[in-house]
């Protein structure tokens, strides 16, 4: 099977060239594209989120002999969330070679952050059951880099402690407000606005929607504990 001149380029993007390139195909194709002859990423993405978990616990344990659950446990889910797969899957520009049906087109599902954890989580996927698990753990370990080594801080949930301290104060959980937006689909640039119902708010900017959320919901429990 011929595949296009864009899944080439994708191929070399991830560092893998498939000897079943309808894998790959599969793992680009949106539910929105589906038919009766023709498959969607649905079945990839459930096995994909099961190969990266597998990859990414046997990746902790190894980066830190010593540390206990209780430590492996948050850095693990700061890694496999579906924000943290969106945002390798931009760095990797899948969105690129998405293959979506025409409202999904028009709505701009080529930027949405569940669309592209998804296929991200597919493609991995598609490269474990066409190379194998190493090859698999392999190219998630390359691509998301150094986000293995500075997941300590990822890990520090600040918008669950601002949440905490809005109850406690007999306030509504905050709203997160995209500001703007900058850049091109594979490198944006967010800024997002954390407001509470008492009329605080603070913003930030930074690569994700997530780093960007966190980032404000830190400044703004920053602001509310030093009014108090």
């Amino acid at each position: 099977m011929k595949i296009s001149s864009e899944l080439k380029d994708f191929e070399q993007r991830i560092g893998h060239e498939f000897a079943d390139p309808a894998l790959l195909t599969e793992a680009v194709t949106h539910a929105s594209m589906s038919s009766p002859t023709r498959g969607d990423n649905q079945r990839l993405e459930f096995l994909g989120d099961r190969v990266l978990g597998l990859a990414m616990a046997q990746a902790l344990l190894e980066a830190d002999t010593d540390a206990a659950e209780g430590k492996l446990a948050p850095r693990f889910n700061a890694l496999v969330r579906k924000e943290t797969c969106a945002d390798v899957a931009r760095e990797i520009d899948v969105g690129a070679v998405l293959r979506l049906g025409r409202s999904e087109m028009l709505s701009g599902g080529r930027r949405k952050e569940a669309l592209l954890g998804d296929a991200m989580e597919a493609v991995i996927a598609a490269v474990y059951l066409d190379a194998g698990f190493d090859v698999a753990q392999a190219m998630v370990i390359r691509l998301w880099g150094k986000r293995i080594k500075d997941v300590d801080a990822d890990a520090r949930d600040a918008k669950t402690a601002m949440q905490e301290w809005a109850q406690a104060q007999g306030l509504q959980p905050p709203r997160y407000v995209e500001v703007h937006r900058e850049g091109p689909d594979h490198a944006p640039v967010f800024t997002i606005a954390a407001k509470l119902t008492n009329g605080a708010s603070a913003q930030a900017t930074a690569k994700s929607k997530r780093q960007a959320e966190q980032a404000a919901a830190a400044a703004l429990l920053a602001q509310m504990e030093k009014t108090q």
